[in-house]
């Protein structure tokens, strides 16, 4: 999809991580899209907050309903370690999970792996 901008849907509470996320991906290249308008075209990646990986399962299920493009989930529940997070995954039916706190490299590499 070259030329194509990637547009990423970002669902997170706290202001000043949204902030980070918003400047990170934004100076990648991604649309950062924090609100799903209707007049919007389909996003190529929704990333989540959930406060419990394992019971995110609702909230997961509606962005299902809504959108068709693969998850990224957030959390600073999740553990470290790539097994974990492959297990995660998996187990949830999302295409990644990045643990909080991230570097700038770890979100990107993991965006990059999730779209």
């Amino acid at each position: 999809m070259a030329g194509v901008t990637r547009r990423i849907l970002v669902v997170e509470p706290d202001d000043l991580i949204l902030g980070l996320l918003e400047r990170w991906l934004g100076e990648a290249g991604y649309e950062v899209v924090v609100e799903a308008l209707p007049a919007k075209p389909e996003p190529h990646l929704v990333i989540i907050d959930v406060p419990d990986p394992l019971a995110a399962g609702k909230i997961i299920k509606s962005v299902k309903e809504t959108h068709a493009a693969p998850i990224l989930l957030l959390s600073a529940r999740l553990r470290r370690g790539a097994g974990a997070s492959i297990s995660v995954a998996r187990q949830l039916g999302v295409r990644n999970v990045l643990p909080k706190p991230f570097t700038h490299d770890e979100l990107l590499s993991a965006v990059g792996e999730s779209i």
